[in-house]
């Protein structure tokens, strides 16, 4: 019998469980949850309200804010103690940046 058709024996449930997360798109549903919560803690509540997570896209973590002045704010002088924050409590998430963006909901 050639390697070509040996029968390569029972799947690991891992890879199934792997194509399953992938294809239903749970994974991506669990990372925003951890950055909303990882946000959500970093920023505090006065400050998580008035804002939202859109998402992370190499390295950079876009946030929208509700109002200019918080805008300012967080950008000029919350930013490096935010992203500190949020780098502890996502280790596995290589963020180099915050991006603020104004928003209005």
């Amino acid at each position: 019998m050639s390697e070509a058709n040996r029968d390569p024996g029972p799947e690991n449930i891992s890879d199934i469980l792997g194509r399953l997360f992938t294809a239903r798109g749970w994974g991506r549903k669990t990372d925003r949850q951890r950055l909303e919560g990882a946000w959500a803690a970093a920023a505090g509540p006065a400050v998580a309200k008035d804002t939202r997570v859109l998402g992370a896209r190499r390295g950079v973590l876009e946030v929208e804010v509700k109002g200019a002045v918080l805008l300012q704010e967080l950008a000029q002088f919350h930013k490096r103690t935010l992203l500190g924050k949020l780098r502890k409590a996502l280790p596995g998430v290589p963020l180099t940046d915050l991006k603020f963006r104004a928003g209005a909901w």
